[in-house]
C-alpha cells in the first residue's frame, strides 16, 4: 500500500500532470463560472440522470453558440 501512495505521489509532482492542473483552472472552471454566473443555470430544472444529462447538454450547446458569436 504505501508503494502505491509513492507511486501515485510520483506522479502527481511529475512536470507533466503539474502544467496539465494548472491549465485546469483556466479551461474548466471559466466554463461553469460563465455557465453559472452569466446564464444563470445554478440548479438542475429536471431529476432523473436521463434528463439532467439532456438539460447539461442543451446548456453546454447555448454555451457553444454564444461563444462562436
Amino acid at each position: 500500500m504505501v508503494h502505491l501512495k509513492k507511486k501515485a505521489k510520483n506522479l502527481l509532482l511529475s512536470e507533466v500532470v503539474i502544467a496539465h492542473r494548472k491549465r485546469r483552472c483556466w479551461d474548466v472552471e471559466a466554463v461553469f463560472a460563465n455557465i453559472k454566473q452569466n446564464m444563470g443555470s445554478k440548479r438542475f430544472m429536471l431529476r432523473a440522470m436521463e434528463k439532467v444529462t439532456t438539460e447539461i447538454g442543451l446548456i453546454d450547446m447555448a454555451h457553444n453558440l454564444k461563444k462562436s458569436v
